[in-house]
């Protein structure tokens, strides 16, 4: 049985203790060993728009590059507003919700309305 916790970003039970810090072998994410992991999985990084503004859940923004949406034929264009935008971790950081579906955006192709 293993006595390790499983990684609080991906789930896996594939950890093991490095100093003062548990490793997920599979994500790589890194957490301490002493206090609680569930804060720093909850934690998502300052994402920051275009101009460096930061971006909270709830901002309005504007697309300030069009935007082709892979595997289809349709594009966001340049200026288009997004209201009540949703921060995610990873890559592209802005869950978003648009006439044309929802997508998931780099937050630096948006600036803060």
């Amino acid at each position: 049985m293993n006595a390790l916790p499983a990684c609080p970003h991906c789930a896996s039970d594939n950890t093991y203790p490095d100093g003062d810090l548990y490793i997920c072998a599979d994500c790589g994410y890194e957490w301490p060993q002493s206090g609680s992991a569930d804060q720093d999985a909850d934690a998502l990084p300052i994402v920051k728009d275009a101009n460096g503004q930061p971006l909270s859940d709830g901002d309005s923004v504007v697309l300030i590059k069009d935007l082709k949406v892979k595997g289809t034929s349709t594009t966001l264009k340049v200026g288009t507003k997004i209201k009540g935008i949703r921060l995610v971790g990873g890559d592209h950081a802005v869950d978003c919700k648009t006439e044309a579906g929802s997508f998931l955006l780099k937050a630096e192709f948006l600036k803060k309305a």
